[in-house]
């Protein structure tokens, strides 16, 4: 039977799943909005709150990983893992505060299926993680790093769909230089949140 002359510390893992807690927040937040516009400015302001303590928990990370001698898995991993965890919420906080600073009146359809789609993502890694600390368990996160990438792929699409949209009939330039740049900045935190996953992935190929 396998032991340890040293512990490993297993904060990592509370600290991790409290960064995919709060991907779920802002994601879910997001969507929300995406569905049932409005530039209720208390809405941003949560956004905004939400990628404070995701920022705050990222540098718990870094500091308990100075602070270890031995740490769940390799340091480089630990530090890949929270750095992108706390990008995807950077990333839907932005596009949230871009917005309502470009006055957008309504969303659109095209909005609500990428934010689903992210929604769905930030729901998958969180699973992912909470199942990290268990290696009998490393076989069912990795069905969930599958089917982050199958909803990467699904975003792609989405993001095609609903870029070509907007050059229909005789469009105002301006608006489609807003919509583009919202679309795509929503389909970059669906990208990193397989960037995650094929963290997650890296992980348990070394610990095999």
């Amino acid at each position: 039977m396998a032991f340890r002359l040293i512990p490993r510390e297993e904060k990592f893992f509370d600290l991790f799943e409290a960064q995919a807690a709060h991907n779920v927040e802002a994601a879910k937040l997001f969507r929300e909005m995406a569905v049932s516009w409005s530039r209720e400015r208390s809405r941003f302001d949560r956004l905004r709150d939400i990628e404070h303590e995701a920022d705050i928990t990222c540098h718990e990370i870094y500091d308990k990983l100075n602070r270890t001698f031995v740490t769940p898995f390799d340091r480089e991993d630990i530090r890949e893992l929270a750095s992108e965890l706390d990008t995807v919420v950077d990333l839907i906080e932005s596009v949230g505060q871009r917005m309502y600073l470009y006055q957008i009146a309504a969303a659109h359809e095209d909005l609500a299926r990428l934010t689903d789609i992210l929604y769905q993502c930030a729901q998958t890694l969180h699973k992912a993680v909470c199942e990290l600390r268990d290696p009998a368990k490393s076989r069912r996160v990795l069905d969930y790093c599958i089917e982050v990438n199958r909803l990467e792929n699904a975003g792609d699409h989405a993001l095609g769909t609903a870029i070509g949209k907007l050059f229909q009939g005789r469009p105002d330039p301006l608006e489609v230089i807003k919509w583009k740049e919202i679309y795509e900045t929503v389909e970059q935190s669906i990208d990193k949140c397989e960037d995650v996953a094929h963290t997650l992935e890296t992980i348990l190929v070394k610990q095999a």
